[in-house]
């Protein structure tokens, strides 16, 4: 009949195998369980992996001793023996493989004498368990290392599509290209959630292949509160094996109070920047939506409605000289365009100081002052319609474009109709003066407030009201504010930016 002593070790024993199981990637748990056999047994005691690595151990194990069983450790661990026993002085060391196939770990047993047989037998069948739980420990582990690299590579993927390039996503994948890159067109879909959430919100609908059925959810690298999420339009809302898709998945989720949903309209791969613009925009717009979800319903950027080969010149002209610049500069100023410079640091893996020096560089060759709003505006709009850089002469030279030829009645009726939400309101007096001494304000809240002797909570309101009405995101680094500038411009409410005098 088992003693009551026998029967309170036991359960002290499988309490602390339960919560090293429930805390598989933690250590504490199997050193619980070592200072457990060393009080119970009387003895000291070591588990070595096949590489020699030590499991766990008991504080008084003489780890001197181990050099002198190395070469019977080598043979317990490749299945040449199974125990083993040898007298090394002032210690007897009994050694036993635990597991069946090799390479196996090997538990060690130390003592002044040899252990009894009961002793020996409980520290064996300890040793397996604790051996199970090792493995399921690394078996953690390996999973979050994998974790790690499917999302490095969904990253990858959606930078690839955010440069246009369908091609180098394509060969990025090599033989296991996802279901997103056969679709013709897609949508990006922007929720904004607590950022503890994202991991599990992706892995939870993360398939074997490590991407989403037809989608792809990536965690934002600018941004800690957002995921991006990349939804096959011939999928959308359609069953995806055989759960919801991953349009509606993302709408139910922002039913919480806690989340926003942001989505663009339908875009070919190639266009996935453009597609990413929309959803941003309609981020900011969620706030005030139905459900907090909102598709974008704003108007095409602007670049978009300019006659094409005179906008093309014109931006050539401006952004000649950074032909001589190092590649690294450009990616720098184009990302500075859209996002902080922090952003851009962490996109690029570089430091903060770095992003400065590079758009200090940029700063000289252009002549501008990227601290001031109309000119960034202005450069947006050449990045968007022109790529520098490269070096190319153009065959034949053809004359300069003045800005006022690119900027005819479509970019006029272009302004008109971004502006047009704001009309509609009943405010849209106040909207207007604040949105204009906002951005001559170079975007700063406080001296708009003071120029027009309203509260800096009043320039807020004014500034949430006509983001929610023009579908535009208006964060002072964003490509919405850009925008802004030249409707208001175009308008003639606003003087232009510099580069387009």
């Amino acid at each position: 009949m088992e003693s009551a002593q026998d029967s309170s070790g036991l359960e002290e024993f499988l309490c602390l195998i339960g919560q090293a199981s429930r805390r598989p990637g933690a250590d504490g748990g199997l050193e619980a369980v070592a200072g457990w056999l060393r009080r119970r047994l009387g003895v000291e005691m070591a588990l070595r992996d096949h590489t020699g690595a030590t499991l766990l151990s008991t504080p008084g194990f003489p780890g001197h001793v181990l050099p002198l069983v190395e070469p019977t450790l080598a043979r317990l661990a490749g299945g040449q023996l199974a125990s083993a026993a040898m007298d090394t002085g002032a210690f007897r060391i009994l050694m036993e493989a635990v597991a069946v196939r090799p390479p196996r770990p090997v538990l060690l047993v130390a003592g002044a004498e040899e252990p009894a047989p009961r002793t020996m037998a409980l520290a064996s069948h300890a040793a397996s368990v604790v051996a199970a739980l090792y493995r399921a420990r690394e078996t953690v582990r390996v999973s979050a290392a994998y974790q790690r690299k499917a999302h490095q590579m969904r990253l990858a993927l959606f930078m690839a599509l955010m440069a246009g390039d369908t091609t180098l996503a394509r060969r990025m994948t090599a033989s296991a290209v996802p279901a997103l890159l056969e679709a013709r067109r897609l949508r990006v879909c922007l929720l904004r959630c607590p950022p503890g959430e994202r991991d599990r919100i992706a892995q939870a609908h993360q398939d074997p292949s490590g991407y989403h059925g037809r989608g792809l959810m990536v965690r934002c690298p600018v941004y800690d509160e957002h995921l991006i999420c990349l939804v096959a339009e011939d999928q959308d809302d359609a069953p995806n094996a055989g759960g919801p898709g991953l349009t509606a998945v993302l709408r139910d989720l922002a039913d919480d109070p806690g989340y926003l949903l942001g989505i663009s309209r339908p875009h070919p791969l190639a266009a996935t920047a453009q597609a990413y613009e929309q959803a941003r925009h309609a981020l900011g717009a969620a706030r005030h939506a139905a459900g907090r979800v909102a598709v974008f319903q704003g108007e095409a950027s602007l670049e978009r409605v300019l006659p094409g080969e005179a906008a093309r010149r014109w931006a050539r002209r401006l952004l000649r000289p950074l032909d001589g610049l190092p590649p690294i500069t450009v990616d720098v100023l184009r990302l500075a365009m859209q996002f902080p410079r922090s952003g851009v640091a962490r996109l690029l893996g570089i430091g903060r100081n770095t992003v400065t020096a590079h758009l200090r560089r940029a700063e000289q060759a252009l002549g501008l002052d990227l601290e001031d709003v109309g000119s960034r505006a202005a450069l947006a709009l050449a990045l968007g319609l022109a790529a520098p850089g490269t070096g190319e002469p153009e065959d034949p030279p053809a004359p300069p474009v003045a800005a006022g030829e690119m900027l005819g009645d479509a970019a006029r009726r272009w302004a008109e109709e971004f502006l047009r939400p704001l009309e509609e309101h009943a405010h849209r007096h106040d909207l207007h003066a604040t949105l204009r001494a906002w951005i001559e304000a170079g975007t700063d809240a406080q001296r708009a407030a003071h120029s027009l002797g309203i509260s800096r909570n009043t320039v807020r309101a004014h500034l949430l009201t006509a983001q929610r009405l023009l579908q535009r995101d208006l964060l002072p680094s964003g490509p919405g504010v850009h925008e802004l500038v030249h409707a208001l411009h175009l308008t003639g409410r606003i003087a232009p930016p510099a580069p387009l005098r």
